[in-house]
Parts: structure tokens; C-alpha cells; sequence
């Protein structure tokens, strides 16, 4: 184990003549580990060891092998709960309440600062300059350097609106009442028109209803807008048209009503209710949130049925005319948020005004760590949410590559994420320059670049889930490769170049593609083959397939986005496998379907199904307890004595895939609706999950499968997966290839968007943009069998795939 050399301490004064004659180091720099012992969160199985502190370490294994559980729900979480338990209690009853973990001891923790890979807020308003305080700066800037000067920061600021009011008030002097007369006014940037949104939406109204239907008759075609529930009360019962007339039939008041009409309290049944028009309705609960951050269903209704157009009145800027209007050296605060960072940079380092000197030192200080970090080709007006789990990740990195801090423990999750071979190397630089400083890296890797440069490997396994959780090595990274584990063994696999590749005979053409950076692409997808599109992050590799290809009818697009559910939720739920289940249970035992979903008729009365009982305490640790009622079953004693083929349905949430897949298989258990599912998450990988399993104890990896499983049940004939290998183990990506290959092979054109260069070479045709990010990308380099480009060597994505398989 790498430990930091022991320093002689200084010989003080008052010091008795001890230790200090005799060389030896000072108490205080004795404290060189972090101590873990008896861990038990999630599968981790008792897991004890000692951390290095001032090191990098690298935790690895497969997923879903524990290794987030260790790090990020044991050490990392631990510190944050202690660190918040120095505040009073009054301070610690406005934050969250973490809970203490499962373990027996943790010694010698510091200061946890996290940098995940969550997407970042799906707040329209959201935008790079703003999460990164980069725009909080400008405001500043141009609200003292702004000419003409048009107010404070406040007149920049898209989430700003201009408010003005006045009235009279009495203020109270002595034994006098005295009225007066006051007015208020405060100038913001907020662009009245799309209320610094940069974007107007429209409406398709054929989308929305069925004009031939009355609204009895289901003429609504919005997702959830269904008569069954509080629609059909609010609308039959409000008044304002006949719920048995078809809408085609309805006069423009009545039409008026339906689709604008502002809220309006109304009563039906002796109930108070508030009626409102469909489309506000529609635009605060569907509008209000970032499109990509809505769930499926719902994205492909607004998609399908609101178009979005750049507003007329400010040009998509977000920015009233005044803000506009105010300019540096010929430059607005619109045009310095749609620069590449990396022109804004040195547009910044040009300015010299001695009076606002710390704030453009700061502010260069900041968009030189974008470049720095690999982010030059982003913009500052670019919605938050849009970017990668990557992108976001290094974003969130952004604010500590300067911090004076030392000392820190830093934890990252696949910090390499979205990165080209290309790029790997700057992030390893980055991650040692925070080692250097002298503070704790603890990183959770795949990728073999990112895990050769630790000090110390901590590797997790032999398998995933319940047989995972235990350390299966701990040392130096040329130990691990003679470690013969599973990551030892696959450390230095380099995928070879396929002897034959597959032929296309058809192609999806692509012509003129000019979304964000690309430059007027035109390109031929070959049909019936994989083909992987790849690039250093930043080149237009996105903005190309999801620009052009993903909206056409009969494409399956996969992104990068989360999955997202509550301790509710698990595998069963999420792929819709319990609906085939409850089915098979309730007309084997002639009951109602209802009965077997502990979030429905079948729950435990006394936990409501959730298992558990979560008792708060304030302040204090929110104590979590087995409900007695249950067992932690979760349904009620008589739902249990119902079986299908000998089990009870909490037997069957307890199978794994692999146990499930055999037991609806055949015999009086079969339910081929429930096998199909099951088969593919086999495929996919998870047939050791269990079927009940929270999805929150899931690890990123293991999320990102479970949704490829569930997308791969829509009808497509042209499937995009967008980096696939994210959160998958070295011997997981052998068989999401297998998976690649099996799809192909059934007749589906396969595009993946690609870094991983066991993917590249495993393709059939490569497209590379390049050369470089940004305005330097948005243009294809290479097109043609990996073979070529190996052979070519011309684009940064030959060199290294060449180097990676020995070529």
C-alpha cells in the first residue's frame, strides 16, 4: 500500500526532550489512512480495508459489484453527515437528514466534495453560464463597463422580469398618520415574449383531441387526460359545453372554454374544484419542465404535438432589446453567451479597465478552466440539460480545479465518461494535479487509461448484486493484472479487427445536417450493418444522429439519459414485467389483478407496501425499520396465501432474472408475455438482479441496462444506442457486442455513438467527425471500414485505434 512518507517534526521550545531528538514524526502525521471496517450498505458483505489518504485510488469491478456503495453510500456519505452535525440544530433542521450508514467504523475521514455523473437540472432556464456562476460575472461586467448603461446586473438576466408598481401607504410619525405615494420599478433582462425561454411553442390542435369524439367518448388525446378520473368530473361537471357533443360540433366560446380558458373555480358534486383551459394547463405541467428530463410517454406527446420556434422578439437570446442594446467593444452580453468559450476567453483577456480588474481576473480565471478541462467548444447560452452525463460531470468539475483546498477527499464516478481516448489523457492529468495538491482522489473507473494511473486498486466482485460486495483484490495496478480477477484478467484485452465485415446494399442519407457545430454534413447511414459513429466529445457526433436520425419514423433512440424511480420502483415495475405477472396470479386464482401490486389493493396496510417504516426525527437519523406487520413482504397476509406454481408473489419479487426466466418458462407457471421480458434483460446482462430490487440501490451501469432492455421491446427497424459501454465492466462490453451483433443479425440497422475502442473495432463501418470540438469539429474526417481507418491513421480516432489494436 502507497503511504506518504513520514516528515521529522520541528523541534518546539517547550517541546521535552523526547521524541524530537530521536527523529521520529510527529503524532499528527500518523494519521495517513481512511479506516473502513464492517460495511454493509446494500450488498456489501462485511467489507473492511484502509485507504491511502493523499493518493489516487481507483475502485473497480463489475457493475453492480458494490463499488458505489463503498465509496459514494459509505465513505463519501458518512463524511457529509458528519460535517453536518457540526451545524446547530436549528441549521440542520432546513437540510437534508442523512442517515448513518451500515458500517461498524469509518477513521480517519476528511472533507468529502462529490463530482457525480447525475444529468444536470432539467430547468428550462438552466443554462451553462448559469450553473457555472459564469453569467452571474458578465452581469456584473456589463453593468458597469455597458455602454449605453441601461441598470444594474438585474437588467441582464433572462430570469429577471420587469416589474413596475406604485400605490399609497401611511407611516405612522408621533400622534400623525401621514399618506404617501410611492412607485416601484425594476428593470430586468427577461424577454416578456417567451419569458426568457429563448422559445415559443405552438400548438398542433389534431394532436391534442379527436374532433369526431365527444370528450364522454375519449376524445382527448393527451397522456393521463382520461375520463375515468378527476378529468371526467372537472369537464362533464363544469358547464361550459356538452361532454356528449363532438368537439367538431362546439361554437368558439365553447371551443374557447375548452382549450384557453383561464382558471375558474367551479363546483361539481358539492366538491370546490378549478377548471383551466387545456393548453395553460398543458403549459405549466408539461412546458415548465426541460423536455428531455420528462418521461417517455409524456416527451413523445410534446414532441409530437407542440412545435418549438426560436422567439421572434429576441431571437432566441432570452434578453430584453435594452440588455441587447448595451455593448463592450461592440459586444452584447447575447453575443458573449453564444461564443465558444474558449473565442470568450480571449475576448475577455483583451479587456483592461483597471476598475473591475478582480471580477476579469475571476471570470478568465473560469473560462480558462473550461478549456482547460476539455468544455472550450460549449457555449454559455446552452441549456444545462442537454448536455451528457460526461459534459456535466467535468462541468461540475470546473469550480474546483482552482480551489485553495488541500487535504480534501475528492470522489469522482467515471469521471472519463463521454471522453475520447483523446481526451482520457488530459482527465488523468487533472485528476493528478488534484492529487498533487495533497488531497484524497478516490475514483470509481472502467476504463483501463483512467485505472493505470492509481497509486491504489481496490477491486470489488467476484460478480455483481448478491455475488458481489466483497474485495477480491487491493493493491497496485501491476498487482491487479497478476491478480487473476476478473479485472485482472480482462485489464489488458484489446479487441482485434474482424476478419469479414457485413455489407450494406441500402443507405439512410443525410444531407445538409447544420444543427449546432455541424457544418453542412452530408453523409450515407449504411442499413443492416453496426455502424458506429465516433469523434473527440464536442465534434457533432450527437447533434449529427439525434439532429437527423432520430426523429424519423421507425427509429428507437437510446440515450444517455437516467432512469429515474422511487424505493417503489424496481425491475418488475419498471419494464412493465409485474402486468403479465398479476395477471397470471389473478386468473390462477380467480381474484383481481389489483390484489398483487403493493402499491395498490395488495398492500400491507400497516406500511403501505413500502416494506419498511421510516419514523423522522427531526435532526436527527431517520430511523428505518422492518415493518413487523409483513415482514418486509410488503402485501397483506391474505394476498400471500394466493401461489402460482407453488409461490407466492413475494417469492416471486425475491427470484433473480435468471430464477424468474425458468419459472414462467413452462408448466403451470408459464407466461410467455413474462419470459419475453425477462429474456431480455438476460441478454442485456441482468439476469442477477432480483425482481424487486429498489431501483435507487441500483449502480449507474446497471440503470442504463435496464433501460436498454425496456427500449429494445419498440417496434424499430433502425436502433440508436448512445454510448453504451458507459458504466459497463471490461468483460460486460463482450457481451453487450454479442447483444450488437444479435440485433444486426435479426434484420435491424444498429448505430451506435461510440468512444470505446472494442466498439470501433467490432463495427462494420466507422463514421469520424472531427477534426477537433466545436467550431473546430462538424465535419466528417473518415468514413469506411475500421480496417481503413486503422490503416489510414490520418484522424485522432485512427492513431489510437491503431495503437489499441497493435496495428
Amino acid at each position: 500500500m502507497a503511504t506518504r512518507p513520514k516528515a521529522a517534526a520541528p523541534a518546539a521550545p517547550a517541546a521535552p526532550a523526547a521524541a524530537t531528538d530521536r527523529g521520529d514524526a510527529h503524532v499528527a502525521d500518523t494519521h495517513d489512512l481512511i479506516r473502513v471496517q464492517g460495511a454493509r450498505e446494500n450488498n456489501l458483505k462485511d467489507v473492511s480495508l484502509d485507504l491511502p489518504k493523499r493518493r489516487l485510488t481507483a475502485f473497480t469491478g463489475v457493475s453492480g459489484s458494490g463499488k458505489s456503495s463503498l465509496v459514494f453510500a459509505t465513505i463519501a456519505a458518512e463524511s457529509r453527515r458528519m460535517i453536518n452535525e457540526t451545524y446547530s440544530t436549528f441549521l440542520q433542521g432546513f437540510m437534508p437528514s442523512l442517515s448513518r450508514p451500515d458500517v461498524d467504523l469509518l477513521d480517519g475521514l476528511t472533507t468529502a466534495i462529490i463530482v457525480g455523473q447525475e444529468r444536470m437540472g432539467a430547468n428550462p432556464r438552466s443554462t451553462v453560464g448559469t450553473v457555472t456562476d459564469a453569467n452571474a460575472m458578465l452581469r456584473m461586467l456589463f453593468s458597469r463597463l455597458g455602454d449605453p448603461h441601461v441598470g444594474s446586473p438585474n437588467a441582464y438576466s433572462f430570469n429577471v422580469p420587469t416589474v413596475s408598481g406604485g400605490g399609497a401607504f401611511t407611516v405612522q410619525r408621533g400622534d400623525k398618520t401621514i399618506a404617501q405615494k410611492a412607485t416601484y420599478h425594476q428593470l430586468g433582462g427577461m424577454c416578456p415574449r417567451c419569458e426568457g425561454r429563448g422559445s415559443v411553442s405552438d400548438f398542433d390542435l389534431t394532436a391534442l383531441y379527436d374532433e369526431d369524439l365527444s370528450l364522454n367518448e375519449g376524445a382527448l388525446t393527451i397522456p393521463g387526460y382520461s375520463m375515468d378520473g378527476w378529468y371526467g368530473r372537472i369537464y362533464p361537471g363544469s358547464g361550459f359545453f356538452d361532454p356528449d357533443k363532438p368537439i367538431k360540433k362546439f361554437t368558439k366560446r365553447q371551443l374557447h372554454d375548452l382549450l384557453y380558458k383561464e382558471p375558474t373555480k367551479i363546483k361539481v358534486e358539492g366538491i370546490n374544484l378549478t377548471y383551466e383551459g387545456l393548453i395553460p394547463k398543458i403549459s405549466k405541467s408539461m412546458l415548465s419542465k426541460d423536455v428531455e428530463a420528462l418521461q417517455p410517454h409524456i416527451r413523445a406527446f410534446v414532441e409530437r404535438a407542440i412545435t418549438f420556434t426560436t422567439c421572434p422578439e429576441c431571437d432566441g437570446t432570452r434578453l430584453t432589446a435594452e440588455a441587447r442594446s448595451s455593448k463592450i467593444d461592440g459586444v452584447s452580453i447575447a453575443d458573449a453567451c453564444a461564443m465558444q468559450i474558449s473565442d470568450l476567453a480571449e475576448w475577455v483577456r483583451g479587456l483592461e479597465e483597471p476598475s473591475v480588474a478582480p471580477l476579469l481576473v475571476g471570470l478568465q480565471h473560469l473560462l480558462d478552466s473550461f478549456v482547460e478541462i476539455g468544455l472550450g467548444y460549449l457555449s454559455l447560452e446552452r441549456p444545462s440539460g442537454t448536455l451528457s452525463g460526461g459534459e456535466s460531470q467535468r462541468v461540475k468539475m470546473i469550480r474546483h480545479l482552482g480551489s485553495s483546498l488541500t487535504d480534501v477527499t475528492y470522489v469522482f464516478d467515471e469521471p472519463t465518461i463521454g471522453l475520447h481516448p483523446h481526451d482520457i489523457q488530459r482527465m488523468n492529468e487533472l485528476l493528478l494535479r488534484l492529487r498533487d495538491k495533497g488531497n484524497t482522489v478516490l475514483v470509481v473507473e472502467h476504463k483501463p487509461e483512467a485505472i493505470a494511473i492509481a497509486d491504489h486498486v481496490v477491486d470489488l466482485g467476484p460478480g455483481a448484486g448478491t455475488a458481489g460486495g466483497e474485495i477480491v483484490f487491493e493493491g497496485t495496478v501491476d498487482g491487479l493484472r497478476a491478480s487473476g480477477t476478473l479485472t485482472g484478467r480482462h485489464l489488458d484485452d484489446r479487441a482485434r479487427l474482424k476478419d469479414e465485415v457485413r455489407t450494406s446494399t441500402e443507405a439512410l442519407e443525410i444531407r445538409g445536417a447544420d444543427e449546432n457545430n455541424l457544418q453542412d454534413v452530408d453523409v450515407d447511414l449504411p442499413l443492416g450493418v453496426l455502424v458506429v459513429v465516433t469523434g473527440v466529445a464536442g465534434s457533432g457526433k450527437s447533434s449529427l444522429i439525434h439532429g437527423s436520425v432520430a426523429k424519423r419514423e421507425g427509429v428507437v433512440a437510446i440515450d444517455q439519459g437516467a432512469i429515474k424511480g422511487s424505493r417503489r420502483s424496481n425491475p418488475a415495475t419498471y419494464t412493465g414485467l409485474l402486468e403479465p405477472i398479476r395477471k397470471a396470479f389473478a386468473k390462477a386464482n380467480g381474484v383481481k389483478p389489483a390484489l398483487f401490486s403493493a402499491n395498490s389493493e395488495g398492500a400491507c396496510p400497516t406500511c403501505n407496501g413500502a416494506g419498511v417504516i421510516y419514523t423522522e426525527l427531526g435532526f436527527m437519523d431517520t430511523v428505518t425499520t422492518v415493518c413487523e406487520e409483513c415482514q418486509g413482504k410488503r402485501f397483506q397476509a391474505a394476498v400471500l396465501d394466493y401461489t402460482l406454481g407453488g409461490k407466492d408473489i413475494s417469492e416471486v419479487l425475491a427470484m433473480s432474472v435468471d430464477e424468474a426466466t425458468a419459472f414462467f418458462e413452462a408448466g403451470e407457471s408459464r407466461v410467455p408475455a413474462a419470459h419475453k421480458i425477462l429474456r431480455r434483460l438476460s441478454d442485456v446482462g441482468l439476469g442477477y438482479l432480483s425482481l424487486g430490487q429498489p431501483l435507487t440501490t441500483l449502480s449507474g451501469g446497471e440503470r442504463q441496462r435496464l433501460k436498454l432492455a425496456t427500449r429494445m421491446a419498440e417496434k424499430g427497424g433502425i436502433y440508436i444506442l448512445d454510448e453504451p459501454t458507459t458504466g459497463l465492466h471490461l468483460a460486460d462490453v463482450e457481451q453487450l457486442l454479442a447483444l450488437l451483433d444479435r440485433l444486426v443479425d435479426s434484420g435491424t440497422s444498429v448505430i451506435v455513438i461510440e468512444h470505446h475502442q472494442a466498439v470501433m473495432a467490432h463495427a462494420d463501418w466507422i463514421i469520424d467527425l472531427g477534426p477537433g470540438a466545436g467550431h473546430d469539429g462538424g465535419t466528417v474526417v473518415f468514413e469506411g471500414t475500421p480496417a481503413d481507418l486503422v490503416a489510414d491513421r490520418s484522424t485522432l480516432t485512427g492513431q489510437h485505434l491503431a495503437a489499441y489494436v497493435g496495428a
